[in-house]
């Protein structure tokens, strides 16, 4: 509330409240103080008057990374990545920074510095962690930042988009590599993974209690997108599912629910060992999604039918998953004549809704 005080030269008003500069005035008469009074109060409650930018002063950079890696990444999937790339981030020279003082040219800066470094991609990623660094400052923690200088700058565009697959002899290449493995869950989750297109993370998280062996389905409770799904599993999933040990209580209930004991760590050094031993350097991991999903469009499914499997909403997505080998169209084009086909009765498009050669 407005503190009004009689003085020689009329009515001094003060108006203080936290997070704003206090503002004075004086007036030849009291009720033109406290019309005034009134008049900041009410634009303070409309956040029509700026703030002060005292935290602003006082911060660099690195205490809102710091500040965002204790309280906001510990509560994501990809908390772990997040916080050594966050760490990475306040070794950068833009985090000694005062906040008053950062800029959209600073950003800029730092976009061109880093991509001398890494590849666009990763670049895009740390941008966009300090727009929502700074958003969540704004909205929530009370750093009065009038705009986000990091908004201001152009994104370095990404072109990251993978086509690799499994060339023919390198599937068994693989299995050799993985053979000689002494940890056993290293091939059942490589071959899990081709035979049902889920991340890394999703194949590990498989638990018993979430397989249904009978109806050849899975759940995915906890997904990259948050949204959880049911995927069918193949003939050849329901063996290699069946033939992983599984050590039981006295109830006949899993002693480990897990379908595959081992942490991501563990799995991720396993896997580069794998790398290394079959010379296929070149192939990650998460390529073994792009085999599964490009095999399941090989054998007929459908962009719907497909988007259950993969979990993707947006088709363009999708497609960036799905790579067909030029020769293998070739092969199903053998034979098949453009003028006979025209000749011939036309399809019923209205049963299939696609459109046959």
């Amino acid at each position: 509330m407005a503190s009004i005080t009689k003085r020689k030269g009329g009515w001094c008003v003060q108006v203080r409240r936290k997070g704003y500069a206090a503002r004075n005035a004086t007036f030849p008469t009291k009720s033109a103080a406290l019309k005034w009074g009134r008049e900041q109060e009410a634009q303070m409650d409309k956040g029509t008057l700026p703030a002060t930018v005292a935290p602003l002063k006082t911060k660099r950079l690195a205490d809102l990374i710091e500040q965002y890696r204790q309280t906001v990444t510990p509560h994501k999937r990809s908390s772990e990545t997040e916080r050594l790339r966050l760490c990475r981030m306040a070794k950068d020279p833009i985090a000694a920074n005062v906040l008053i003082d950062l800029s959209a040219g600073d950003f800029a800066a730092y976009r061109d510095r880093r991509l001398k470094l890494v590849k666009p991609g990763t670049v895009r990623r740390e941008l966009y962690l300090f727009a929502n660094m700074i958003d969540k400052a704004t909205k929530e923690w009370g750093y009065p930042f009038s705009t986000n200088p990091v908004r201001q700058v152009s994104f370095p565009i990404a072109n990251d988009a993978r086509d690799r697959r499994l060339e023919e002899g390198e599937a068994a290449i693989l299995r050799d590599a993985i053979a000689s493995r002494r940890n056993p869950f290293i091939g059942p989750i490589v071959e899990l993974a081709i035979q049902t297109g889920l991340r890394r993370r999703e194949v590990l998280e498989l638990t018993w209690v979430n397989i249904d062996q009978v109806r050849r389905i899975a759940f995915i409770p906890t997904t990259k997108t948050g949204q959880p799904r049911t995927i069918p599993l193949t003939e050849q999933a329901v063996a290699i599912i069946a033939a992983l040990p599984c050590e039981r209580d006295t109830g006949g209930q899993p002693v480990d629910e897990r379908l595959f004991p081992i942490t991501l760590n563990a799995f991720k050094q396993a896997w580069k060992r794998v790398q290394k031993r079959s010379g296929l350097a070149d192939l990650r991991f998460h390529d073994l999604r792009h085999e599964a999903l490009s095999r399941f469009c090989e054998l007929g499914l459908s962009v719907p039918e497909l988007s259950v499997i993969s979990g993707h909403k947006d088709p363009r997505m999708l497609f960036r998953y799905t790579h067909l080998r030029a020769d293998d169209l070739a092969r199903k084009l053998s034979g098949l004549r453009w003028e006979e086909r025209k000749s011939a009765p036309a399809p019923q498009a209205s049963q299939t809704g696609d459109f046959q050669l």
